[in-house]
């Protein structure tokens, strides 16, 4: 059994659709980050970052339950503990491993940034906007050329198509970002094929 500390975004709907396609059980504690529920010490104690998503793997190796934060470093986890989603070649590994890093570092934080500063920020900063809306769409151009030839972000589906999928599907359910997909008909498509998996729209719902 895994206890999974999650809310309602794309970094933590990244562990309950991995859950779901792994078939691992689990348990969801929701961590209300609107009302300060991820700064309470018993959350402080599993992620002393403060974010989530986090998980607690009470059937770890060792024999003692293992807390692990980060939404990455979770997947990998995940996908190494099971030896499904990943493959165990160097080629295949370096490749989903090169594409969960550019969600990690790109896609997640430049997508998250052009939200808050759009959506959210009290005061609407110019500068911010265009900076972060212009990354954001340069970003979204890498994935569109590459997945011009290919269905997947690696050979096959993988950790890397988990985590950046909950990222692109809610920028691209928002009107205020519709302008970023009007070329891009792969991701499209992509977005289409992973979001037709059953565990991808079980997890899309948690909590």
């Amino acid at each position: 059994m895994i206890d999974l500390y999650t809310f309602k975004t794309p970094n933590g709907r990244k562990i309950s659709i991995a859950l779901e396609e792994l078939g691992i059980p689990y348990k969801t504690h929701v961590v209300d980050i609107t009302k300060g529920d991820q700064f309470k010490p018993e959350f402080l104690a599993i992620n002393p970052n403060n974010k989530i998503p986090a998980i607690v793997d009470h059937a770890a190796p060792g024999g003692t339950p293992l807390a692990i934060f980060e939404s990455g470093a979770i997947l990998l986890y995940l996908a190494e503990k099971t030896g499904t989603l990943m493959p165990t070649d160097p080629r295949g590994k370096a490749e989903v491993t090169q594409w969960l890093m550019f969600q990690m570092g790109g896609v997640g934080p430049m997508l998250g940034q052009l939200n808050h500063f759009e959506v959210y920020a009290p005061t609407k900063v110019p500068y911010a906007i265009d900076r972060f809306r212009a990354e954001s769409k340069r970003i979204l151009g890498v994935l569109e050329k590459h997945l011009a030839s290919r269905d997947y972000l690696a050979a096959h589906y993988s950790i890397a198509d988990i985590a950046t999928y909950p990222w692109v599907k809610a920028v691209h359910g928002n009107p205020k970002f519709g302008d970023l997909f009007q070329d891009t008909p792969n991701i499209l498509q992509w977005l289409h094929r992973v979001g037709s998996r059953p565990a991808v729209q079980r997890g899309m719902q948690v909590p």
